[in-house]
């Protein structure tokens, strides 16, 4: 029996559904002290004094340590990393895990209070008096550019960096020479804030000799934290342990290098006592990084039937106040993508990066792919209407291989999609959806005058997932590497253990893992145990982000169980004296080919090769094998989303209404995971379009840090989606798999908001941000209703 690619319950779940599964705040050491931050109010100021006499003298205080303090100490030996420096001369002010002269962004860290409860931290906290000079502060993107004022008083300019991937100046320059059409969008994406379920938290534990210390974090990267954690403290990194435990959402949020981890670890380093924080749900929209921040221009050089010549696209890209661990090549990861599932002969792309007086930005779900996706898809849907033609239309007119199969297609980006199939995937969509019924019933509307209008809108996007190979990345001056490591053993007894790399929070790795396992040894799924998430028991790894983890990390676990099978293959063999090429393996059970009766399972080989009894010569006892993988490409997912809402033209309120997904991730392990995947996706990209965003004051304050004010969703705003798939295997790995993780928050938010524009065609509104408030919406309509008065 075929055990992947069937549907199959999360083998996790009983244990968290029913308070087994432990958090960082359910862990406790004896004799813990809590740390409470003393945060600045202001976005930008210069610290005159720290007083902490009154704090230190409060009850159940054990210290109070401001940033001067802490530097005089010599707890960390550099600032925290930065492993993207995406050009040589990329500006990188430093940034420490508590500040001494100048804050930069409102809640950075100017002190911290240790006390013996979670509460009496909090209260010492507001006792700490700060004397601040405020300074000029930089609250938005467009303040950043125009650079009236400083983010960094220390530097001259806000402008970080500048990156450019033009790689035929000419023949762009030609392409829109040349275009019957041109159209130009110039679309925000707003900042986010994650908001993952479970808030960040760590407890760091010393050992109590040796020098050994163990930091429990809720984070996504605890291998690539106990390297940076060395690098940054300099505690010998054989000397750090790294646990996360359940993880409760991370999204990209969890896969920094933060403060509070470096304060932890070097303050319980130092005392001897294991110090612990939680974040409070409103410290999250300073404690730990945003997403998005980005202005984007792109502009479409079309012949006159709408076919694509050119594409040119220009982003500035919100850094925020310092750069966290791979904050500036978040945009640049969608840079290749900007071209989309479409045939583009030119391309070219920039981007600046600036500082801002604002919570720094990092990686959050697609990290770079969504912006990407949005933009072209957006453009396409202004190119449709520019040439006069349906939106399906206009993509098919533009689509690779003009949506045939292909397999290792170099595009315009200097990218090889390593397959694709887009035409059947865009079939498939427009009739799950009955498409044409759709707009029958949205011409109907129109036509009567109705107040509630239909709007449909369609996104065919492409991603990247799967960071490779190690080489390519050090071109793109990345700091680490994309391969990932796995072990395989057999038990004595016949069970299996599998030691992976990828570190899961919430993608069900322990299940896929299982399956894997189960189909290439042909043992039972709940007889295979996934060991992960803590670099005492998995020391090689490089976790989860990005969609990788199947592509990489799952292909790592099946190349090694091929390789248990080759070593069982060579024992059973010796055992039934038989050439190995005369085995066959089927359901966990070597066979010799035409004598039936010679058979030996494979549990019991595996009991052979831990007795070692009778072992060909020269063979290690033992059947366990391990496997490093680093894919020759990334892989290439892609999809066909169809959003439908429902706009009320007396208040501006949208509903969305009907939403149809399919997605191509090659094989599915488990499709009741990939479409769990997916809901959730698809709902971050649609609140994005529709609800999410991070407001900032002009001084720099966020004015909506708590769920009383920022919009998150749930399953009440939400319809039930049809969701299928088509299958294009990859060429990047044996397994043909590709990820899926990001595949519903990339395709998600540019279909909604262009059936938001289509909903509003009548009135000529051709564009409107995100997210597209019934306020916004109102203000268009009567704009547009003045005009025509």
């Amino acid at each position: 029996m075929t055990i992947m690619g069937t549907p199959r319950l999360r083998k996790e779940d009983p244990k968290l559904l029913t308070g087994e599964g432990k958090f960082v705040d359910d862990i406790h050491a004896p004799g813990e002290l809590w740390m409470g931050m003393v945060r600045s109010p202001y976005a930008h100021a210069k610290i005159v004094s720290v007083d902490t006499a009154e704090a230190a003298a409060h009850s159940g205080v054990h210290a109070v340590y401001s940033g001067k303090d802490l530097e005089e100490m010599g707890l960390w030996i550099a600032p925290l990393p930065c492993v993207w420096p995406v050009t040589d001369d990329m500006l990188n002010p430093p940034h420490v895990p508590v500040v001494t002269e100048e804050a930069n962004f409102v809640g950075e860290i100017v002190a911290v209070v240790l006390a013996d409860s979670r509460y009496g931290a909090v209260d010492a906290a507001e006792l700490v008096e700060v004397s601040y000079e405020e300074l000029p502060a930089v609250a938005s993107l467009d303040a950043a550019v125009t650079g009236d004022a400083l983010a960094h008083s220390d530097l001259d300019t806000n402008k970080a960096y500048h990156w450019p991937l033009v790689p035929d100046p000419d023949a762009l320059d030609a392409a829109f020479a040349n275009a019957a059409h041109t159209v130009t969008g110039t679309f925000v994406q707003q900042r986010l804030i994650p908001a993952a379920m479970e808030p960040r938290g760590v407890l760091a534990v010393p050992s109590p000799h040796g020098g050994d210390i163990t930091l429990y974090s809720s984070s996504q990267v605890p291998h690539i934290l106990k390297v940076m954690v060395a690098a940054t403290t300099g505690i010998p990194e054989n000397k750090i342990r790294i646990v996360a435990p359940a993880v409760g959402g991370g999204f990209g949020a969890k896969l920094n290098i933060n403060p509070d981890e470096i304060l932890a670890v070097t303050l319980a380093n130092r005392l001897g006592l294991p110090v612990r924080w939680t974040e409070t749900r409103s410290e999250a929209a300073f404690s730990t990084h945003q997403g998005r921040g980005q202005n984007q221009t792109i502009e479409i050089a079309a012949d006159a039937k709408g076919k694509i010549l050119g594409v040119r696209v220009h982003l500035d890209a919100d850094m925020g106040a310092y750069m966290r661990l791979i904050t500036p090549g978040v945009p640049l990861l969608g840079s290749f993508l900007y071209t989309g599932v479409y045939d583009v002969p030119a391309f070219g792309f920039t981007c600046d990066g600036y500082f801002t007086n604002l919570t720094p930005t990092d990686a959050y779900r697609g990290a770079g792919r969504p912006e990407a996706s949005y933009a072209i898809e957006r453009a396409m849907d202004l190119l449709a209407n520019e040439v006069g033609v349906g939106p399906d239309e206009i993509r098919r007119r533009n689509y690779l291989n003009g949506g045939e199969a292909f397999q290792d297609l170099e595009v315009a980006s200097t990218l090889v999609f390593d397959s694709g199939h887009y035409g059947p995937n865009l079939d498939k969509a427009l009739e799950l959806s009955d498409y044409a019924s759709l707009r029958a019933e949205q011409q109907r509307r129109r036509e009567a005058g109705e107040s509630k209008q239909l709007g449909i809108g369609l996104c065919t996007y492409v991603e990247i997932c799967g960071l490779a190979p190690s080489r390519a990345l050090a071109g793109l001056n990345y700091g680490a590497g994309g391969w990932e490591h796995a072990l395989v053993r057999f038990l004595p007894t016949g069970k299996v253990e599998v030691v992976t790399g990828s570190t899961p929070h919430g993608q069900g790795h322990e299940t896929s893992w299982s399956m894997i396992v189960a189909d290439k040894l042909g043992v039972d799924p709940d007889d295979v145990e996934v060991l992960h998430s803590d670099t005492a028991i998995s020391p090689l790894g490089l976790d989860t982000y990005g969609s990788r983890s199947l592509s990489v990390g799952g292909v790592a676990i099946s190349m090694a169980c091929d390789k248990v099978v080759e070593k069982a293959r060579l024992i059973a063999a010796h055992q039934l004296e038989a050439n190995p090429d005369d085995l066959e393996f089927s359901g966990g059970v070597f066979r010799v080919k035409g004598t039936p009766t010679a058979e030996l399972p494979i549990q019991g080989i595996a009991y052979e090769a831990f007795t070692a009894h009778n072992l060909p010569d020269g063979m290690e006892p033992n059947l366990q094998e391990q496997m490093t993988f680093d894919p020759p490409n990334f892989a290439f997912p892609f999809g066909t989303h169809v959003a439908v809402v429902e706009v009320d033209e007396d208040t501006g309120g949208v509903t969305l209404v009907g939403y149809t997904a399919v997605d191509d991730c090659g094989p599915q392990v488990n499709p009741l995971i990939v479409e769990g995947q997916v809901h959730g996706g698809i709902v971050q990209g649609v609140a994005q379009a529709l609800w999410e965003e991070a407001v900032y004051d002009e001084a720099g304050n966020c004015k909506n840090p708590s769920f009383l004010d920022y919009l998150v969703p749930s399953s009440m705003e939400v319809p039930s989606m049809v969701l299928d798939s088509t299958e294009t295997p990859s060429t990047s790995n044996p397994l043909g798999v590709k990820g899926v993780g990001e595949a519903g928050t990339i395709g998600s938010a540019a279909a909604v908001i262009n059936a938001v524009c289509d909903a509003l065609s009548p009135y000529g509104v051709t564009d409107i941000e995100m997210p597209a408030t019934p306020q916004k919406i109102w203000r268009k309509i009567q704009d547009a209703k003045g005009g025509e008065a």
